[in-house]
């Protein structure tokens, strides 16, 4: 019988409570279900498993996949969707689904080494560059797509938790985010299909392309607010260079190059959203809290020394 990591465990309790609790406690049921259903012979789960379970599996006719099963959401459920409207357009391929159950059948991708690995920092910004320009899609005229400015109301939760203070959040980055994802959501003049969540461990090396993305979030916002996520990434690593800020000022070099957006745009969108990441790891007790809003604050440094962020970009 198949005994789950511990610490996810704790994660999928932390992050979903009670309807958390009870999938794990219906969880063989629902891995026999699904592996009957879809022809599945499944092999060990992938390490480590962060929300949900995911694990390689064979078909009845041979054909390599991805099991994933997660706790039934909205999150999963704009997953599926994304994938849908991808068709397997720089993003891994959805073979199979059932959002009320939680569960997809995804394109296995091999040899499946992540962009993280890639031992280049510039070369890797590049190719995310790339993969965001062809994952963007045109708004379906119906859809049940997340919206930017849903998650945004995450910073709402955020003073309510903490009766209107911000615990342990310094109180000037989290009146910046909040400004921040105001101003940027009134402003924003196009939309598209976002993946979300599109950092080093999201794109992974590929037989049928070079990278392929996979988890998207399926967000409908500003196309610069997909810079974002790679911004924050890859901690611990980030935090660990001896000028992160230089990185993170070339980085916004590159994508105003290749993408075209304005500089000053994308670090608005990239300060916010490291804050509301922080706010995640929090609500999710994820235990990623310090990291995140470590980088937060060096983000928010250069948004606040101009100055020195001229120096960054005319050095790097």
């Amino acid at each position: 019988m198949l005994t789950l990591p511990t610490d996810f465990t704790r994660r999928i309790t932390g992050a979903f409570g009670d309807d958390g609790a009870e999938w794990l406690r219906h969880f063989p049921a629902t891995l026999e279900k699904y592996s009957q259903r879809w022809s599945l012979t499944l092999l060990p789960h992938f390490e480590p498993l962060s929300y949900n379970f995911v694990a390689p599996a064979v078909r009845q006719d041979g054909g390599e996949v991805v099991l994933k099963l997660g706790v039934p959401n909205p999150e999963l459920t704009s997953e599926i969707e994304a994938l849908d409207i991808y068709s397997g357009r720089a993003a891994a391929r959805l073979i199979e689904a059932d959002a009320v159950g939680g569960a997809l059948l995804i394109e296995h991708l091999k040899p499946g080494t992540p962009l993280v690995e890639f031992g280049d920092d510039e070369k890797a910004t590049e190719i995310a560059a790339q993969i965001m320009q062809r994952l963007w899609r045109p708004v379906p005229t119906e859809h049940n797509l997340r919206a930017v400015e849903k998650w945004a109301l995450g910073m709402r939760r955020l003073r309510e938790h903490y009766n209107g203070g911000t615990g342990p959040f310094p109180e000037k980055l989290i009146q910046q985010a909040e400004i921040l994802f105001a101003e940027l959501i009134a402003s924003t003049n196009s939309l598209v299909v976002l993946h979300g969540d599109l950092h080093h461990w999201n794109i992974l090396a590929a037989q049928r392309e070079p990278w392929l993305a996979l988890d998207p979030k399926g967000v409908v916002g500003d196309p610069a607010f997909e810079v974002a996520a790679w911004m924050h990434n890859p901690m611990p690593w980030l935090l660990e260079q001896p000028r992160p800020e230089r990185i993170l000022a070339r980085r916004l070099d590159q994508f105003n190059e290749i993408l075209g957006f304005d500089r000053q745009r994308m670090l608005d969108w990239s300060v916010a959203q490291a804050v509301l990441s922080a706010w995640w790891c929090v609500e999710d007790s994820a235990g990623c809290f310090n990291s995140t809003i470590a980088i937060a604050e060096v983000l928010s440094d250069l948004y606040d020394n101009n100055t020195t962020w001229i120096q960054y970009c005319s050095s790097v």
